[in-house]
């Protein structure tokens, strides 16, 4: 077995029970969704020649951050917003193959819970948008400011592990308590920077 059919598997394992248990879908279904996405990924990693990135990619960075302003310059942007060495190893660190894919799959998970907000709610776009970012975390690049501005911009997907777990465990302990204190801030991002700056997260 290759090495990329070996990652394909592993994802495969990992998402499809994913598919599952939080979108409803039969295997069959969950399945066919994994391999469409998992196309569009080797795709654009071949697009992009990024099929051959080391995966030890995370301690080169920050190993070059030390001697090359480049890196240090992007890397300090995303330490900004709580960004640390343990979230850029874990980012980086992964196949690039795993890294698209999982973005692909956040993106279906908003795209379902935004046709959620239009279909049965009957929200307007810019309603159903809004609501989508009260509802989740929005990750991507903290400089894209097309859609949310300020607090609300994306957060870098090297917080995802962090941001996710913390979500997790907040809803699960406190779910009342929770779901007030992200009502109050303007978005879900919103919240999670103030919990990141407050030392909590």
């Amino acid at each position: 077995m290759t090495k990329k059919a070996s990652i394909e598997n592993a994802l495969k394992e990992k998402y499809v029970p994913i598919f599952q248990h939080m979108m409803g879908m039969d295997e069959k279904q969950a399945k066919k969704t994994f391999k469409q996405l998992f196309a569009k990924a080797k795709k654009e990693a071949t697009e992009e020649k990024t099929t051959d990135l080391p995966t030890n990619l995370g301690n080169l960075l920050l190993e070059k951050e030390k001697s090359d302003k480049k890196v240090e310059k992007v890397l300090a942007k995303k330490r900004k917003d709580g960004v640390k060495d343990t979230d850029i190893k874990w980012w980086w660190n992964m196949p690039d193959l795993a890294r698209r894919l999982m973005v692909k799959v956040d993106e279906v998970f908003i795209y379902t819970l935004y046709l959620k907000f239009t279909k049965e709610e009957g929200l307007n776009h810019e309603e159903a948008n809004l609501k989508v970012r009260k509802n989740r975390p929005i990750f991507g690049d903290p400089e894209d400011k097309r859609f949310a501005k300020g607090k609300d911009r994306p957060l870098p997907d090297e917080l995802r592990n962090r941001v996710n777990a913390f979500f997790t465990e907040r809803a699960a302990n406190d779910p009342k308590g929770f779901r007030d204190a992200v009502k109050a801030c303007s978005s879900f991002n919103a919240y999670i920077r103030m919990q990141v700056k407050a030392g909590k997260l």
